[in-house]
């Protein structure tokens, strides 16, 4: 597994974009932890990123390129404007797809709804630039911790990534998770 930070990002950005379109699962920070990623509409990145989290029965959350997006790919009513207006924050937003061809359906399971993220972190800006969503969950086997820093990463999941983005220990918990889709429901984790 490369390790690069931030500037190595940018610097060889091109070529870890590159990657990422290929299908490379890596591990992303966040605002709150780290996350395991690939392209959200890559459906053999989506099955290998599930094989290295040991999950398949449960939906991803994506990281989306901005706002706009999720107005154009979800159903976003009047009543969710105001936990829309939180983004970029630490909340994954679950609304109902409008356009259930904008994520593989490995990511979601083959459901009508989808959480998405949009964090309060560089790693958004990333994302933008990439022009397709982001599958993100947290950097471990199901049921396992959750990354915290390098030096507590799974070895199932560090041999298996292709690369990962490091920018030093986090502190964080992971995102509050809020269901839009009938009524406002805030998930407690």
């Amino acid at each position: 597994m490369d390790v690069i930070n931030r500037q190595e990002l940018g610097i060889e950005k091109f070529y870890y974009f590159g990657r990422i379109r290929k299908g490379a699962v890596f591990i992303h920070p966040t605002d709150t932890i780290y996350g395991l990623g690939c392209d959200a509409t890559n459906p053999v990145a989506v099955v290998k990123l599930k094989d290295i989290k040991q999950r398949s029965a449960t939906p991803f959350s994506v990281i989306a390129p901005g706002i706009g997006w999720i107005r154009k790919n979800c159903v976003v009513r009047p009543a969710h404007d105001e936990w829309l207006g939180k983004l970029p924050g630490p909340y994954t937003l679950v609304f109902q797809l409008s356009n259930r061809s904008a994520v593989a359906p490995e990511v979601n399971c083959g459901l009508d709804t989808l959480g998405v993220r949009v964090p309060r972190h560089w790693f958004s800006k990333v994302v933008e630039e990439l022009g397709f969503p982001v599958v993100t969950t947290s950097a471990n086997i199901s049921g396992q911790d959750f990354m915290t820093s390098i030096d507590n990463i799974d070895s199932r999941v560090a041999s298996r990534v292709d690369f990962a983005i490091y920018e030093g220990e986090k502190k964080g918990t992971p995102s509050t998770v809020v269901k839009l889709v009938e009524e406002v429901e805030v998930l407690k984790r």
